[in-house]
């Protein structure tokens, strides 16, 4: 059938459909783009920020059901002046792609900085100890290098709003990163209690992480 001998309407339609196919298209190229923006593209977890956004309507969404982790790779520096930068790289996005994996679809990870990594799964309490023993042994696993393996240890620590006693995020948040030093090293998830929480923060982190030294005030 000619253009000609088209219905009107049927013109019309097709007039109408491709501007619109073409909005849809630059639609979604622009979330695509946001999207990458808040990703970390070593690791492809998210940054900090958007790691914090999704977390918080997690927590607000069950609250009863979320484990929230914080992983940091142990002798990092070793690793990277042993193996190269290269080597390093691939060691966190090994450690991201698994707390991404034990996160799952209804979870979140994120990458904090350097080799620190925290997510929030959505664990039914009857199911969090045997889920945190899973990741405890899937962090211990070495990463494929080259023609060979890098070995990898990782710190970890864990927090959920029964055992600390609170719903907020910084708080878990910094009671995960106290039991977590609270084991370094150990190869073992030290689950956060109360008096996690109650350890010295500056900005929100515990006192003493690096980049957290407190201002001290002279006096005469």
């Amino acid at each position: 059938m000619t253009t000609a001998l088209l219905p009107r309407k049927t013109l019309q339609i097709t007039a109408m459909a491709i501007p619109l196919a073409g909005w849809t298209l630059h639609t979604t190229v622009l979330h695509r783009r946001l999207t990458q923006a808040h990703r970390d593209p070593l690791t492809t977890t998210w940054r900090r920020e958007a790691f914090t956004t999704r977390a918080h309507r997690l927590l607000e969404r069950h609250p009863d059901e979320v484990v929230l982790v914080l992983a940091d790779a142990d002798h990092f520096k070793q690793l990277n002046d042993r193996h190269g930068h290269a080597a390093g790289g691939t060691a966190l996005a090994a450690i991201g792609g698994r707390l991404t994996e034990w996160a799952g679809r209804h979870g979140v990870a994120g990458r904090l900085g350097g080799d620190e990594f925290a997510a929030l799964a959505r664990i039914e309490p009857r199911h969090q100890e045997l889920r945190l023993e899973h990741l405890a042994r899937l962090m211990t696993r070495p990463v494929p290098y080259g023609d060979g393996r890098l070995p990898l240890t990782v710190s970890l620590g864990a927090a959920t709003p029964a055992g600390v006693g609170s719903t907020d995020l910084p708080t878990l948040m910094r009671a995960a990163d106290t039991a977590m030093y609270e084991g370094k090293h150990s190869g073992i998830i030290v689950q956060a209690q109360p008096g996690h929480a109650q350890a010295p923060s500056v900005n929100g982190r515990r006192d003493g992480r690096p980049g957290t030294a407190a201002r001290t005030t002279t006096r005469p």
